[in-house]
């Protein structure tokens, strides 16, 4: 059955983020991710890839793993998720402790969106390369797998290297939170079937079509590894929007997990899309079911 949930963008403009958590939850909403960049070089060399100026709320984003620390703390059912993690400016060994540690502390709510990128000198600045992200993803991705899955780990890669290491806590969730590929390149499905769990889609693609076929395929591809897609395995992040017809397609299409996005904004105005999310969350649980 599906589930629904919202992508927040914590910054000093926008609700406090604890509060609007706890908000999401009173209304029954199932889930909350939140978006990284550690920061964004004042050249923008790099030029935005949606067209037109980046938005400002891209350098003010708070730390995404403290927020969800935090909302753990406030709430006890909704799921915690990062719409996306960008592992390629991260240590793997200790990207690997802090997701377990939160994988604990949120008893088992937590997924994890990745992705690789794509702005050039923010990635340079924490020593990674724009031609290099997807496989530094692969292996960093791999090399926690094994940290959170061992007693003895270790890695031996071109990027990520490390003999046998004692590492914990070890996650909650068995084998550790879910890790879905948040990419609709064309090449999303041969690296989701290479290193991760599931699918955190963006809605870029106009035609539905287009997720029927790749989640079509994840399906095959999961009965032949016998692999389990549970609900928030097919995830993905609309935009602001308020549209059951486009929420209808994408479930048709297979997604079971949709996130509604809001953009930073004061409490007032979180609150009333919040309550607008929810009356449309509840009309598609009508037609749907719920968890």
């Amino acid at each position: 059955m599906p589930i629904f949930g919202i992508h927040l963008y914590p910054t000093a403009d926008s609700m406090d983020p604890i509060e609007a958590v706890k908000a999401a939850e009173e209304r029954g909403l199932d889930s909350v991710s939140y978006p990284e960049h550690t920061h964004i070089p004042v050249s923008r060399r790099t030029p935005f890839p949606y067209g037109g100026e980046l938005p400002k709320h891209y350098a003010e984003l708070h730390d995404p793993f403290i927020v969800m620390a935090a909302a753990a703390a406030a709430t006890q059912r909704i799921l915690l998720g990062t719409g996306v993690c960008l592992v390629p400016e991260h240590d793997p060994i200790g990207l690997a402790k802090q997701i377990a540690s939160l994988d604990v502390v949120s008893r088992g709510r937590l997924f994890l969106g990745v992705g690789a990128g794509w702005n050039a000198e923010e990635m340079e600045n924490h020593g990674s390369h724009l031609k290099a992200r997807w496989p530094i993803t692969r292996e960093r991705v791999l090399a926690m797998k094994e940290i959170w899955n061992k007693t003895d780990a270790e890695y031996h890669g071109r990027f990520v290297n490390f003999d046998p290491i004692w590492s914990w806590p070890k996650p909650l969730q068995a084998g550790g939170p879910p890790v879905l590929l948040g990419s609709t390149s064309p090449k999303a499905l041969e690296r989701l079937m290479s290193f991760c769990d599931g699918w955190y889609a963006a809605d870029l693609v106009s035609d539905p079509g287009y997720y029927a076929r790749v989640i079509g395929e994840l399906h095959r591809w999961a009965s032949r590894t016998g692999r389990q897609l549970e609900d928030v395995h097919l995830s993905i992040q609309l935009g602001v929007v308020e549209d059951a017809d486009r929420a209808r397609r994408l479930l048709d299409a297979g997604f079971r997990h949709l996130l509604f996005s809001i953009q930073p904004a004061p409490a007032d105005k979180t609150l009333r899309l919040l309550d607008r999310y929810s009356e449309l969350v509840y009309a598609l649980r009508r037609e749907y079911g719920s968890r």
